[in-house]
């Protein structure tokens, strides 16, 4: 398997970043890489690194990284269309929960899944985020703590 590395957005990876798209069945599920950086640049607290495969990059992470907060939010993730199941989607979130259990007061990470056809909810849980039974704006929560 490659390595897998998450990576600041930079000058050069940038158009590389923003050409990665889901397979068109998720579309719905998770926004656009262009959206989310955009979004980022706008929320002092937004960390996020591209998902690189060796030296392809091959998805996009996104974090609310408030050290003043206990509970840290997993804002967006994806992999690229033909870039998924092949392992690339479970090392980028060990390496986020190592970075996560670095950082002040760190109890727990939170994501929210949309409960469809094709929804990464079953690949959180079986990375061991657990349901918390809420839903927030059309997502099912769950927690992993750490």
């Amino acid at each position: 398997m490659a390595e897998v590395t998450l990576r600041e957005v930079t000058k050069e990876t940038v158009r590389k970043i923003l050409a990665l798209e889901v397979a068109e069945d998720q579309n719905h599920l998770v926004a656009p890489n262009s959206i989310s950086i955009a979004e980022a640049y706008f929320e002092p607290k937004a960390w996020f690194r591209g998902i690189f495969a060796d030296e392809e990059p091959v998805g996009f992470i996104m974090l609310l990284d408030d050290p003043d907060r206990p509970v840290y939010y997993l804002w967006r993730m994806m992999l690229a269309d033909g870039q998924q199941k092949k392992g690339y989607g479970t090392r980028a979130l060990e390496l986020l929960v190592e970075y996560v259990r670095t950082r002040p007061n760190a109890t727990e990470i939170i994501v929210g899944a949309v409960p469809e056809e094709g929804s990464p909810q079953p690949f959180y849980e079986g990375f061991g985020f657990v349901p918390t039974g809420e839903v927030k704006h059309g997502e099912v929560q769950l927690t992993l703590e750490l």
